[in-house]
Formats: structure tokens, sequence, C-alpha cells
């Protein structure tokens, strides 16, 4: 068995990145010119179709990016996003997924104001080490619903995930403490804490054990099934990785588990002798403002 590396995730200059305008591409019945794709390492990752700025951006996906996507689709075999744009207005989605999916990049950092238009798209994205970021840590496959879906984080995901990782680098000087990544219903919560679960457990050492706590056994099961849908669960049951009770909690926290989760009133022991890992515990916490404070929540920091 020989592997080849393609990509040199840990040294940018290692890569090839090129940016063609105008490419034709023969398909099976006809040809066309795309406006331009970009390679890495001689891979087409980025697809942009560019509009005049007085044409509506979504005509690029109806009117372009659709009809390319059926008459030359060999092009998207490698395809890591789909950016369109009329230069005031810019989104980027992946391919299969539906117009209302693509989406806005806002900012280059939290404090920006937002700007919709296409550089900062081009920089927050295309800039290199962003660009092999997001490749290696900000794209995930959900394999719910009988189909394959591929996800690409949004911008506030990408921002806030990194920010999180850069806490944990500093996570001594913090004392554990590692923020809080605000959401809005909807915006994809249990996917930024697969995408910062993914993006921990690959670029540091020791293996940390993530424990995901909810308040309500629906948000238990839904944030256990993602996490297993995309990949994270090496393929076991979500059921697996559920405490089923305060006692069972305690057992899997003794022992070196990838990921757990729980209701955070399963920490339902206040005398219970504190537990002393030779390893890191990260514990993300959904719905925290309803559960932050309390009997619970101090057991969950006694432990």
């Amino acid at each position: 068995l020989v592997c080849a590396k393609v990509m040199d995730f840990g040294n940018v200059d290692n890569n090839e990145f090129i940016a063609v305008r105008e490419l034709w591409i023969k398909g099976p019945v006809h040809k066309r010119r795309a406006d331009v794709v970009c390679f890495v390492n001689g891979l087409p990752l980025i697809f942009i179709e560019l509009k005049n700025h007085d044409q509506d951006i979504q005509n690029a996906y109806i009117d372009n990016y659709r009809d390319y996507l059926d008459t030359i689709p060999h092009l998207f075999h490698y395809n890591a996003m789909i950016m369109l744009s009329n230069g005031m207005e810019s989104r980027v989605g992946t391919v299969g997924e539906k117009w209302e999916f693509f989406h806005e990049w806002k900012r280059l950092t939290e404090l920006d104001h937002v700007n919709i238009e296409l550089p900062t798209m081009l920089r927050g994205i295309c800039k290199k080490e962003n660009l092999l970021d997001l490749l290696e840590h900000f794209i995930l496959f959900d394999h719910s619903g009988g189909s394959t879906v591929k996800i690409l984080a949004c911008n506030h995901q990408y921002l806030g995930v990194n920010q999180a990782v850069e806490m944990y680098c500093h996570r001594e000087e913090m004392k554990g403490k590692l923020g809080v990544f605000w959401h809005t219903q909807g915006s994809g919560k249990s996917y930024s804490m697969v995408f910062l679960a993914q993006k921990i457990r690959r670029k540091f050492e020791g293996s940390p054990t993530i424990v995901v706590l909810t308040d309500r056994d629906e948000l238990d099961k839904q944030v256990s099934d993602t996490f297993g849908i995309c990949g994270l669960l090496g393929g076991l049951k979500a059921k697996q990785f559920i405490a089923h009770s305060g006692d069972d909690l305690r057992q899997k926290l003794t022992g070196n588990r990838s990921f757990i989760f729980s209701l955070i009133q399963k920490f339902n022991k206040a005398d219970a002798a504190p537990i002393y890992p030779d390893h890191d515990i990260i514990v993300m916490s959904d719905e925290a403002h309803r559960t932050q404070n309390g009997v619970f929540a101090d057991n969950l920091m006694h432990m």
C-alpha cells in the first residue's frame, strides 16, 4: 500500500496555489468557460462564478453553476466550495447544496463590521492559511436522512471555533475557562461543537475527553446523533457514549473516553469525591444560560 500526501497542512509553503481565469472545460457534450477556478496542488478546490454588480447574485446559482454541474460535472469531483458573487454581494456553499444554504462571509475578525462584498470573502477564505484550515477542520459530511451532505462552516462558526481553540492553547493561563460561544436559534450549535471537537482532537496531543452537556433528553440525542452522523464516533452507535445515570457518568469520566454526552442533571451527587484525570476533559455546555448556575453546575465544578 502506497500513500501519497496530497497536501501539507503543517507547512503552507509546501503547497502550490493557482487561480485560473476563464478556464475552458470540455464536458461529454458541451464546453463551458468558468470564470475562476482555484487549484491547490493540482486539485480544483474552489469554483467562483462572477456576475455584473447590477445582476441578482442568485442568477449565478441558477443560470451558471447549475448548468456547469450538468454539463461539466467532472469539474466538481474534488470541489471543496462554490463561491458566487456580483461584487457587492457574495455567498459560499458546497456542491449539492440548495441556494438557501449558501451563506455570506461577513467578517475577517469578530470585531469587524459586516461586509458582504467579494473582497471580504476572498480574504477570509482564500488566504492560504485560512483555506488549508477550512479544508482540514471545517468541512463535514452529514450522513443523516439517507443521503450525504457536505457541510462547510459558516463565517461565525469558523471565527468562533478558532477563538475557542486559541483559548484552549492558553487553558492554563485561563484557569480552564475557554469562554462563551453565543449562537442564535438555528445557527448550527451542534455543528460548531463538532468542528471544535474535531480540530482539538486533530491538532493537540493527549486525546482529551470531550464532554457535551445539555439539559433535555431531546437535545442530548440531537447533539450525540450529530457527532455520530458526521463520523466523529468512529462508526459506533451514539448511545454508547451517552451517560445514562449519575453513576454511569462518573464511571465514564474516570476512564479515557473520547466523547461523553450527558444531561447536566446527571451531576447529582454533591458529596462525590473529585476526579483527577491524567488527561484533559473539555466540557461543552449547550443551553448554558439555563443551567450554568445552581446545584448541578456546582456539582460539575466540584467533580
